[in-house]
């Protein structure tokens, strides 16, 4: 990126990073190792997420929680992400960390990460060990069990903006459609292997003995892998800080190329406008802006929903389908289970629980995890081959199939409920996790490769428009989508089970959802040529 800015003299990726030669004002090449190393972050978050998905439930259960709560454990960490995401992005577009803008946000969010996950897997067992009191034990465990789930969903959610501008800012075009692959990649594999281990059991084992519970096993290696991963990830590839880069950018530019004084590139080619019309004076003065002088005020609450709001429409089509997009895929992922377990084994969660049909139902959803299983794996192997179909049909083509396998497949599922063929077409759903997971972020990097080759272009002929939207803002902005699905979901999906008395509406509802985002993203979204 970068373009034909600064073409002589200077060298900042160069510096940096040594993982290959780089054209001036562009990042250099990043090594496979590099963005495998990068795509860690990915594969411990999925590997978690896959855990909670597996345990929440039975841990919800076990210390007692009433159902009258359910709606607010589940509403409450989509509703903060969705209104602080597009916020704590915009901070990080200005954050001054010497040790860059994205790291410092995502090492906070691990540490939230696991101490949700120490919180709602070990709570019970802590309150029960220094509590006596049966009624103050139940509400105490009941309050950190919530405080747990909420906190890491809230962590979880929010941690996917700044991994993804942090390889949007380190990384030229071609490496961060690369580096958006191996991202889909290890989240299909950390999530089958969350699975996988979920399904184990542990009280069998010398393992699950030694450590007490299976909830103990999982918290184990939940914490251990995401604290391998997420010290590989902000190891991968070096982020310099946003002031020193600006600054040497900047003196070097002046220096060299008057007329662009004005533009501020900062680290890793993304280009900032600055006020500075005065910079060759204060240069020859030997004056020099700090970095903390040149962001001050860069974004206050006002100015960030300014800047949402002056979103070019092709980011906000692109935010609408990825809205459409989760809300069919997570209408049939929270339900599939409990599908699995009353539609297509037909069994009842309602019997008591040492009858045939509640057995029926148990044995229903062990299957339905063996399913998301089966969707994880593929969404990894379909990560690989996305590559390969690219070059045929476009992204417009990887989008708009995605949308119509998915909702093609929940469709046949819900009108002709099988064992066999729901779980061969769960195949599908990892078509959809996929697509989801790379294709809206492949579009997010073309837009801002168009625009900054149209900022360079205006530089150099009339001079810099002020921009207050950053790489994070945008990500955020995407990101948030998936909190709005959820929050979608969990207020009119009970609903409709309830005015249907049957969970088969809800397959029924992602295949309709999934089948409009089809129309949507052939007519709406824009795609760069």
């Amino acid at each position: 990126m970068g373009g034909n800015v600064g073409q002589a003299g200077i060298h900042t990726y160069q510096s940096l990073d040594e993982d290959g030669p780089s054209d001036a004002g562009k990042p250099p090449k990043r090594s496979t190792g590099r963005l495998v190393m990068h795509s860690m972050a990915m594969f411990g978050r999925e590997f978690c997420y896959a855990v909670e998905a597996a345990y929440v439930t039975p841990v919800l259960l076990s210390v007692g929680l009433p159902k009258s709560l359910y709606s607010l454990v589940w509403l409450l960490s989509p509703v903060l992400g969705f209104l602080l995401q597009p916020v704590v992005g915009s901070v990080s577009d200005h954050c001054q960390s010497r040790w860059g803008r994205r790291r410092p946000y995502i090492l906070s969010l691990a540490i939230m990460m696991l101490l949700g996950m120490t919180l709602y897997l070990n709570g019970d067992a802590v309150v029960s060990a220094l509590v006596t009191n049966p009624r103050r034990k139940l509400v105490w465990a009941i309050t950190i069990t919530m405080m747990g789930v909420v906190l890491f969903d809230f962590a979880a959610d929010f941690i996917d903006g700044p991994i993804k501008a942090y390889l949007f800012d380190v990384c030229s075009h071609q490496d961060k459609e690369r580096g958006l692959h191996y991202h889909a990649l290890f989240t299909g594999i950390g999530g089958a292997l969350g699975y996988l281990l979920g399904a184990i059991d542990w009280a069998q084992l010398e393992l699950g003995r030694v450590l007490g519970t299976e909830f103990q096993v999982m918290y184990f290696f939940s914490t251990l892998l995401l604290s391998v991963c997420i010290t590989i990830h902000l190891c991968s590839i070096p982020e310099a800080p946003l002031g020193d880069a600006a600054e040497d950018s900047r003196l070097e530019q002046t220096l060299q190329y008057p007329l662009l004084s004005s533009v501020k590139v900062s680290e890793h080619g993304s280009i900032e406008k600055v006020s500075n019309s005065h910079a060759s004076l204060e240069l020859a003065g030997g004056k020099r802006n700090s970095a903390a002088e040149q962001t001050q005020g860069a974004m206050t609450m006002k100015s960030l929903l300014r800047a949402l709001g002056s979103m070019p429409p092709h980011y906000r089509y692109l935010c609408i389908s990825h809205l459409i997009g989760w809300t069919a895929f997570l209408s049939n992922m929270l339900f599939f289970t409990d599908f699995m377990g009353q539609i297509v084994y037909g069994g009842n969660p309602y019997s008591p629980h040492n009858s045939t049909e509640f057995l029926i139902y148990q044995r229903g959803v062990e299957v339905g995890c063996w399913g998301l299983c089966i969707n994880s794996v593929f969404s990894s192997l379909y990560s690989y081959f996305q590559k390969m179909l690219l070059s045929y049909v476009g992204l417009k083509g990887l989008y708009f199939m995605g949308y119509l396998l998915f909702g093609l497949g929940t469709g046949f599922i819900g009108l002709f409920p099988n064992i066999y063929s729901t779980l061969v077409l769960c195949v599908l759903f990892g078509v959809m996790s996929s697509t989801l997971y790379m294709v809206p972020f492949n579009l997010i990097a073309e837009y801002h490769r168009e625009e900054e080759e149209e900022k360079e272009q205006q530089a150099t002929r009339k001079g810099p428009d002020s921009s207050e939207r950053g790489k994070g803002v945008d990500c955020a902005a995407l990101t948030s989508m998936v909190q709005l699905a959820q929050i979608l979901v969990g207020s009119v999906l009970g609903f409709l089970v309830n005015m249907a008395g049957s969970v088969v509406v809800v397959v029924i509802t992602a295949s309709t959802v999934s089948l409009i985002g089809c129309c949507f993203v052939a007519l709406f979204v824009r795609y760069v040529d």
